[in-house]
């Protein structure tokens, strides 16, 4: 790799990284009292998706261990926001479904954010964040191809 090369991929990664962390922060200053990035991804998940999945497809999804997703399910189950189940055809398996509770907190909490983003979105101009989603997509979607996930 050159050093313009080199010094470019250390830009990009560095933008991302401190974009990620900012927006993560201003993310959970605005989700509801006790719920976690992490909750509302889940639950947000569970309602595009519009079917059961496993603790084990749920940490696949956002490339986090097993222990992970138990510990995110086991407080979105005490909050009454899962429900949990096991799997009727395989014992050993668990299936997670979105409650009513939960779609509210989710729906919720997407109130909540969405100022923040339209706010991004007025601010860079429209036309600049549809050129720049097939960047980043792509750019995931690499890095998870790379990773074999």
């Amino acid at each position: 790799m050159t050093s313009a090369r080199g010094d470019l991929a250390n830009a990009l990664f560095s933008e991302l990284l401190m974009a990620d962390q900012l927006a993560r922060n201003r993310l959970s200053k605005v989700l509801p009292k006790g719920m976690e990035l992490s909750h509302f991804g889940v639950l947000n998940l569970l309602v595009r998706q519009q079917v059961e999945l496993s603790p084990a497809d749920l940490a696949r999804a956002f490339h986090v261990t097993r222990g992970a997703m138990t510990n995110t399910l086991a407080k979105l189950e005490w909050a009454g926001y899962v429900h949990i189940r096991p799997d009727w055809d395989d014992a050993r398996r668990k299936m997670v479904a979105i409650s009513p509770a939960g779609r509210a907190a989710r729906d919720a909490a997407l109130a909540a954010i969405t100022p923040l983003i339209d706010d991004a979105v007025q601010m860079l101009g429209e036309e600049r964040v549809r050129q720049t989603i097939p960047v980043l997509r792509s750019l995931r979607q690499r890095l998870v191809e790379e990773d074999g996930l």
